[in-house]
């Protein structure tokens, strides 16, 4: 993914890395557990609660993510050392934390210390019913992270919806130029921007292309 040719840059590095994604994912941390000594991850559901848990304490019926751990470690150049990596992210994975997005504190009645980097994959457009919405839950991501703090951003450009069994659901529907001046409107300073265009082909979902942006917010 993106972000893994971003990390190890030393660009963006810290104490305090808050995962703000989509569903009980965790392969984008992969990147991320060695240059962050305590990730922090952020869910609305507690179904998404009890899978990632149940993937940290290594319980029966944990979602297998040994692939993304192999090919993070075969990235890195320790394609003999993906167990290693598993355990680096389980290590540094202290809080999985509940949230909700329509609170002042989405972590009430626990106050998160500002936060050295954020990752949103995949999260704002799914949540957000418009782009005021958009913009307002991006105000909010933002206050969670300390002057200087990085923020990485993943989503689908032109995508109107996903499936999940027999549901279709709805997604944001958004371009490149949008997310920049989101961004730029709440303080942020764009450091980098790529966009992949789709070359797979299935009807679960329809976007046209990946973007991750890595910013900073202004001091």
């Amino acid at each position: 993914m993106f972000q893994n040719d971003f990390f190890p840059t030393g660009h963006i590095k810290g104490d305090i890395l808050i995962d703000l994604s989509i569903g009980p994912i965790i392969h984008h941390l992969y990147s991320a557990c060695e240059f962050f000594k305590h990730i922090i991850v952020l869910k609305v559901r507690d179904r998404c609660m009890m899978e990632l848990k149940r993937w940290v304490d290594t319980r029966t019926g944990a979602f297998y993510w040994g692939h993304a751990a192999e090919l993070q470690a075969e990235i890195e150049g320790k394609s003999d050392q993906a167990l290693d990596k598993e355990g680096e992210v389980r290590s540094a994975l202290q809080h999985v934390l509940k949230c909700d997005f329509e609170k002042e504190n989405m972590t009430e009645p626990i106050d998160l210390p500002p936060a050295d980097c954020i990752i949103s994959a995949w999260l704002l457009s799914v949540i957000s019913k418009d782009q005021n919405d958009f913009i307002q839950y991006l105000r909010k991501f933002s206050k969670l992270l300390k002057p200087g703090g990085h923020f990485l951003f993943i989503g689908c450009l032109g995508a109107t919806y996903y499936i999940v069994g027999k549901d279709k659901l709805h997604i944001l529907k958004y371009d490149e130029e949008f997310v920049r001046k989101a961004l730029v409107g709440e303080g942020f300073v764009i450091d980098c921007c790529e966009v992949k265009k789709r070359t797979n082909r299935t009807n679960m979902i329809d976007y046209k292309a990946i973007i991750f942006i890595a910013a900073h917010k202004e001091k």
